[in-house]
C-alpha cells in the first residue's frame, strides 16, 4: 500500500497539517521539524499526492527522464525530441543516465520524488524495480513493463519482426538468425523475435536465436558476432538493434562475406543518425516523433488528472527502410 501523508506524519511525530506546510513550503516550521519530515518522507518512499498539489496549484513543472544511455544513437534522439516538446509546453527536464545498473535507478527515482517532479518517463532496460509502484507519480513506460499499472509506448515490435522476415524470405533467405537482446519477462521487445520466428516458422524454417545483452561492450558483443557468421553459416541476420546490425556488417566484411549476395542483414530502430551516417542498412524504422508526442501527451494528461484512464499498452505502427543490406 502507498504511504499516505498521515503515514508521515505519525513516523516525524508531527500533525499532518505540519507535514503538508513542509510540502508546500507554506508558513513558518523550524529547521529541525522540516529535517524530521523529509526523513519520513524518504524512509516511506513518499511522494506528495498529484491531484493535492494541483489544487493549490504546486506544479513543479518538472519532468523526469529516466532512460538506458543517451550516448546510444536512439535513446539520444528520443531524449532530445522529448526534451524539445516538454521544454515547448513549459516543463524542464531532469536526465537520469541509468545504464544496466538497478541501484542507480532506484538512486535516481528517489531524486525524482525528492524534487518533487510532476512526472516520470522511464525506458531503462533494468527489471523488477518495486519502487516504480511505490511512488505516487504519474509514470508512463517506454517499451518496458515497470508495473501493471504503467502503461507502455512502444512500437509494434511484432510487427517489426513480421517485417524483417518477410523481408528477408523474399529474398531467399532460408538459413535466418535473429541477435537480440536477453529475453526479460513481458518486454515488449521480445515480440520483435516472437514476429521473426512465426513467419519463417509458417514455411517450415526455423531461426537460430542469439542472446546478446545490449549493455554488452562492443568489443566484446564483435568478437561474440564473428564466432555466430564464423559457425553457423545463415543467409539471412536480423538484429534487434541497428547498432548491432552494424557490427554484423563489418564482421561479415571481415571474413569475407558478401552481403547482400551470400548474408542479408536488417536492423531495428532506423533513426536518423543511422540513416544520414549509414544508409546501407536495411532497418525497420520506428516512429520516433509519433512515440515522443505520445509519452508526452499521456503524462501530461496524467498529471493534470490523476483519475484519467488510460490503455495498458499503445502500439505505434513500423516501417521499412530499404537499404542495401538486404
Amino acid at each position: 500500500m502507498k504511504p499516505k501523508l498521515q503515514d508521515v506524519a505519525k513516523l516525524a511525530d508531527v500533525s499532518p497539517t505540519t507535514v503538508s506546510r513542509v510540502i508546500n513550503n507554506y508558513g513558518h516550521i523550524s529547521d529541525k521539524t522540516r529535517r524530521r519530515v523529509r526523513e519520513a518522507m524518504e524512509q516511506l518512499n513518499y511522494s506528495p499526492n498529484s491531484l493535492a498539489r494541483s489544487l493549490q496549484g504546486k506544479y513543479s513543472n518538472l519532468i523526469g527522464l529516466i532512460f538506458f544511455d543517451i550516448s546510444h544513437p536512439f535513446f539520444g534522439e528520443l531524449v532530445s525530441r522529448l526534451e524539445n516538446i516538454l521544454f515547448e509546453r513549459g516543463y524542464k527536464t531532469i536526465l537520469c543516465n541509468s545504464a544496466n545498473n538497478p541501484n542507480k535507478e532506484r538512486e535516481y527515482l528517489k531524486l525524482l520524488a525528492a524534487n518533487q517532479v510532476d512526472g516520470i518517463i522511464a525506458g531503462a532496460h533494468n527489471t523488477n524495480i518495486s519502487e516504480y509502484q511505490e511512488y505516487d507519480l504519474p509514470i508512463i513506460s517506454f517499451d518496458r513493463y515497470l508495473s501493471k499499472n504503467i502503461p507502455i509506448v512502444s512500437s509494434d515490435n511484432l510487427e517489426g519482426g513480421q517485417l524483417a522476415a518477410k523481408a528477408l524470405y523474399e529474398s531467399g533467405v532460408r538459413r535466418p538468425a535473429i541477435i537480440s537482446g536477453v529475453s526479460q519477462e513481458n518486454s515488449p521487445t521480445n515480440n520483435r523475435t516472437t514476429g521473426f520466428k512465426g513467419i519463417f516458422s509458417t514455411h517450415g524454417i526455423t531461426s537460430d536465436v542469439f542472446e546478446l545483452p545490449f549493455e554488452t561492450l562492443p568489443s566484446l558483443k564483435y568478437e561474440r558476432i564473428l564466432t555466430i557468421l564464423d559457425r553457423y553459416h545463415n543467409d539471412g541476420i536480423f538484429c534487434s538493434d541497428d547498432l548491432t546490425a552494424i557490427q554484423v556488417h563489418e564482421g561479415a566484411r571481415q571474413l569475407g562475406i558478401d552481403v547482400p549476395g551470400a548474408l542479408k542483414i536488417i536492423g531495428y530502430d532506423g533513426t536518423k543518425v543511422i540513416q544520414n551516417y549509414y544508409p546501407e542498412l536495411t532497418t525497420i524504422v520506428q516512429p520516433l516523433d509519433d512515440i515522443s508526442h505520445l509519452l508526452v501527451e499521456l503524462l501530461l494528461s496524467k498529471i493534470k488528472d490523476p483519475e484519467y484512464q488510460m490503455k495498458k499498452e499503445y502500439t505505434l505502427p513500423v516501417r521499412l527502410y530499404k537499404g542495401i543490406t538486404a
